[in-house]
């Protein structure tokens, strides 16, 4: 039994999570307390070996937020829009602006030119990029890929906004480190009559900060006809806590969002009234420590480490995929169920990826390929995932000897 599933099973075990009225007595009130903080301490343990196994699922463990911990004390509310004064003063809009700045730069929209704010989370993002899509738009259709994220069809269904699922290629999934060719989509929105009669939300989750730092990728900018990006903070910066970054045009905004609220004394602009200020001082804090040329070696990293994970499952006869450009390992799917909650492997049908975020050092590759190799030996697997990851990356015995034949 693992260390990891020995705190699992001790916190199962373990009573004091019911929320219950404190006792009266000093003695058993004392008791309560010293309870309170073995459960803690306990899973705290828990979490900590989580996280040393976290590789299927896109967080960056790896930055150090310890200066800027203390602000969790204060009742930080950015509530309404980030640029105007709001009648609540305690708030962190000049560190979110400071944020949002960055961003706009990032994906080339001038200063006067852009509106934007601190999300909790993509789901947000892609929420509001779509509200204002519908408005101006009101008669419009969503166009999205069939793999996009949930929240796309949970936002359609919200806003009663028709919306037409596109098919996929099988390596042109989000499971699979997929990014749309922006340029395409454009040039056929306007070779089919819709010249300037459309909105185009980029959902950038994931690779809306590397693709910047990537000097063959499709470039991700405003200097397109595109309407919004959003991006997560918590992924690849590795915000504690989640949240997004939304960046659109402040004329859109102006258009068809500009409500005054009297009690709080701003614009009825963002999704939420009462947004987290703790965010955007997380976001600020990375930004101004990483920068764009540390952020530039991150990716860089990343990258490599993506190919080498990629070379040794492929040594080790797993049929593996990796996208060009991506950071996502595609492979088939271990049959060791509990090897593929300990390392907390995403899984869809016959594949499971690992996202190799910052964190994902090479000895931490180097130690999932040992576990990898020895459940494959304990649980015998060839399994045909042609299907999924081309046959070309096949390693299943069929598509092994088709391939010695043909030599």
């Amino acid at each position: 039994m693992t260390a990891g599933s020995l705190v699992d099973e001790l916190l199962s075990s373990m009573g004091g999570f019911h929320i219950d009225e404190p006792p009266s007595a000093a003695s058993e009130l004392e008791k309560r307390q010293d309870d309170m903080a073995n459960l803690l301490a306990t899973f705290k343990e828990h979490l900590q070996e989580r996280s040393a196994h976290s590789i299927g699922y896109p967080i960056n463990f790896e930055f150090d937020f310890g200066p800027v911990i203390e602000f969790l004390n204060m009742r930080l509310n950015n509530a309404g829009d980030p640029f105007m004064e709001c009648n609540y003063g305690i708030h962190s809009k000049k560190f979110e602006i400071a944020v949002l700045d960055w961003f706009a730069r990032l994906w080339e929209l001038p200063k006067d030119q852009y509106w934007g704010y601190v999300t909790s989370g993509g789901t947000e993002g892609n929420m509001h990029g779509l509200l204002v899509g519908r408005e101006l738009f009101p008669e419009g259709i969503i166009y999205t890929s069939c793999d996009s994220h949930y929240s796309i069809f949970k936002a359609a269904k919200m806003y009663r906004v028709q919306c037409i699922k596109i098919d996929t290629l099988f390596s042109g999934t989000t499971m699979k480190g997929a990014v749309d060719d922006l340029d395409e989509i454009i040039m056929i929105l306007e070779n089919c009559g819709f010249a300037n009669r459309f909105y185009i939300h980029c959902d950038s989750a994931l690779v809306g900060l590397m693709m910047p730092f990537i000097k063959q990728a499709p470039k991700l900018t405003f200097k397109k006809p595109i309407g919004s990006i959003c991006i997560s903070g918590h992924k690849f910066i590795g915000c504690p806590i989640p949240c997004g970054v939304l960046i659109t045009r402040l004329m859109d905004i102006n258009h068809v969002m500009s409500t005054n609220i009297e009690y709080i004394s701003s614009n009825d602009t963002t999704i939420a009234g009462s947004r987290n200020g703790h965010a955007p001082i997380f976001l600020w804090y990375a930004l101004k420590r990483i920068g764009y040329n540390g952020l530039c070696k991150t990716v860089e990293n990343c990258l490599k480490n993506a190919q080498y994970l990629a070379l040794r499952l492929r040594e080790m006869g797993v049929s593996v995929f990796l996208n060009a450009l991506s950071i996502t390992v595609v492979f088939e799917r271990p049959k060791d169920e509990t090897f593929v909650r300990k390392w907390q492997l995403a899984c869809q049908g016959k594949i499971a990826h690992v996202v190799v975020m910052p964190n994902v050092s090479l000895e931490r590759i180097n130690m999932f390929l040992e576990e990898f190799t020895k459940s494959r030996i304990t649980l015998h697997q060839d399994k045909c995932v042609a299907g999924d990851v081309g046959q070309e990356n096949c390693l299943c015995s069929l598509h092994l000897d088709r391939k010695k034949e043909a030599v």
